[in-house]
């Protein structure tokens, strides 16, 4: 192509950089995850990401965990489970469940079809079970024990891909909702049972957060390969916890972050028999090196930084940049070198964590409206060579809060946000609720359904899509009326169930029952108007005011640098023999 004028020239030299960058941006990303998928690390599109927070890092002295549910396919659906008792000799069977499998909702729901696949195996059954909330995975529970979520990966050796292994880790989860009434205790039974019976085929390596009102740990679990079998006599699964210092956060963004470990620490540090035996016998760590036995190193190596994967795998550092900017971490710093946790330059309330899962790097290198990434209408969903902590594929989101100065049911809450964290609002659901509204219980990705309550909040998220910088604006306006407006009116509905859980547990059930499904009723409904309205305001890309029945063209000055791209690249484009 030849280069006519030199105002074509110059527009072609301006914009020629841009080109570069994007290419080696591209070029990083490959790099990237070919390193992980040589490792066999999970599944690189993974962007769930987990934020830990102990009692003394936190404003009110509460843990909170989060999990971002991504996947963009999955099943969304919760139920509430109640308390059982249960005969003596009575067997409690176990099934395998995939974290992604969805049915048609023609077929029925994921948690009565997930049934039609017995592992064969029954264990014994304990005489009480607990209630609690879940979704893809167990959340909470009635003893306040809360978990989150985040893949982690394996080195590709010790996956196992076959049914041998009783346990994945929604069934794990699940069984320790069942039966825990501490961090510790759920960490024990999840490890002693895929010790027992194995760990792995719908799931490799994973990471959850499980905290309790007093502490909150890491916990990480892997498979130990295709031929294990019961038979071996050898243990079914890896699996090591760190605690997180009280007054210390964390994160697991997809990556391990267990590193060295000292089990001499039993207050800090929880681990299967096998934990460094196994990573020997495999060849992932020589103890004769002299160097000390790292977790993370030994079975999920991610030799990546924000700055050389190019964002990909920004959200470690930028998180621990958020919260604890005086450290000026850098984020040319490997991944694997940063601390497993930090402590925050002020304490966090819960309004600061649901802030954090919104994150979408703004005003770092790795912005994804920087330049001409997010179109004349700064969306940070068209650039997605980097991570954020904000995805817009997520299912759902949870925070969970888990508070010692209150009765258990009271004291626990399951923060339940729907799809993208920005354009979605955060309903919470006390530990002590009877049962959870069925809107939740149903709908897929395939067929938009109205009693779906996930329907309603992709709906306000589509039509934010298209003009985002203006219509997120209509989003914050309605996420302060009804989430904002729901965090300041809590302390005081927490003194009402506890003063009342006092005199009466079931009136105070009642009352929280009563309190969180009106809430998430009228927060459907709103969305529900609010993609309404955005359809109705931003239609044609004019600006339609409902009450003054007037429109006007709002949008004629896009920004410069959009503008004088799209320039360059037409006159790049244009015709040889056009004059």
């Amino acid at each position: 192509m030849k280069i006519k004028t030199k105002k074509a020239r110059r527009f072609y030299f301006l914009f020629l950089p841009v080109l570069l960058i994007s290419l080696a941006a591209l070029l990083a990303a490959v790099r990237a995850e070919k390193n992980v998928a040589d490792l066999g690390l999970g599944q690189p599109a993974d962007n769930c990401t987990s934020i830990l927070v102990g009692k003394l890092a936190s404003t009110d002295g509460s843990t909170i965990t989060t999990h971002t549910c991504d996947c963009g396919q999955c099943d969304w659906t919760w139920r509430h489970v109640p308390a059982a008792d249960h005969q003596p000799g009575e067997k409690r069977k176990i099934y395998h469940i995939s974290q992604f499998k969805a049915w048609s909702p023609a077929e029925g729901l994921k948690w009565d079809l997930y049934k039609n696949d017995f592992t064969g195996l029954e264990i014994p059954q304990v005489a009480h079970t607990y209630a609690y909330h879940h979704g893809m995975f167990g959340y909470i529970n009635e003893n306040q024990v809360a978990l989150g979520e985040s893949t982690i990966g394996v080195v590709r050796k010790l996956e196992n891909e076959t049914p041998t292994p009783a346990f994945d880790l929604t069934m794990l989860t699940i069984i320790a909702m069942e039966r825990a009434t501490t961090a510790r205790e759920a960490i024990k039974i999840m490890g002693e049972l895929s010790e027992k019976y194995g760990y792995g085929y719908y799931d490799s390596g994973e990471m959850l957060a499980v905290a309790d009102p007093n502490e909150v740990w890491i916990f990480e679990i892997l498979p130990v390969g295709p031929l294990w079998s019961p038979r071996t006599g050898k243990p079914g699964a890896v699996w090591c916890a760190q605690r997180i210092p009280d007054d210390e956060v964390s994160i697991c963004p997809n990556e391990s972050r267990i590193g060295e470990i000292d089990l001499n620490r039993p207050d800090y540090f929880m681990a299967s028999p096998n934990a460094i035996s196994c990573a020997v016998e495999n060849g992932l760590y020589d103890p004769k090196s002299g160097r000390p036995f790292s977790w993370k190193r030994a079975y999920s190596p991610i030799n990546e930084s924000a700055q050389g994967s190019q964002g990909r795998y920004q959200r470690l550092w930028r998180f621990f940049d958020l919260v604890a900017p005086s450290l000026q971490l850098s984020p040319s710093t490997p991944n694997m070198d940063l601390p497993f946790s930090v402590k925050p330059d002020r304490k966090l309330s819960v309004e600061d964590i649901i802030n954090f899962t919104r994150d979408k790097s703004y005003g770092t290198p790795y912005d994804p409206t920087t330049g001409i990434r997010g179109g004349p209408f700064k969306n940070p969903n068209y650039y997605r060579q980097t991570r954020n902590i904000c995805d817009s594929r997520a299912e759902y989101t949870t925070v969970t809060q888990s508070r010692g100065w209150l009765p258990n049911p009271v004291g626990g809450l399951v923060w339940i946000s729907f799809g993208a964290q920005d354009t979605a609002c955060y309903m919470p659901f006390y530990a002590g609720v009877s049962e959870l509204p069925r809107s939740f219980s149903i709908g897929d990705h395939w067929q938009i359904n109205r009693d779906s309550a996930r329907w309603a909040f992709d709906y306000v998220d589509y039509h934010t899509q298209v003009v985002y910088s203006e219509a997120i604006k209509d989003v914050a306006a309605a996420q302060l009326m009804y989430e904002k407006t729901v965090i300041d009116q809590l302390p005081d509905l927490d003194r009402r169930a506890a003063e009342l859980y006092k005199k009466s547990p079931k009136e105070a059930i009642k009352f929280m029952t009563g309190f969180c499904l009106n809430n998430a009723q009228t927060v459907v409904k709103a969305w529900w108007t609010l993609g309404d309205q955005l359809l109705i305001k931003y239609n044609h890309l004019y600006h339609y005011d409902i009450e003054k029945r007037t429109y006007e063209r709002r949008f004629p000055s896009f920004p410069d640098i959009w503008q004088k791209a799209v320039k360059a690249i037409d006159i790049m484009l244009e015709p040889e023999g056009k004059k």
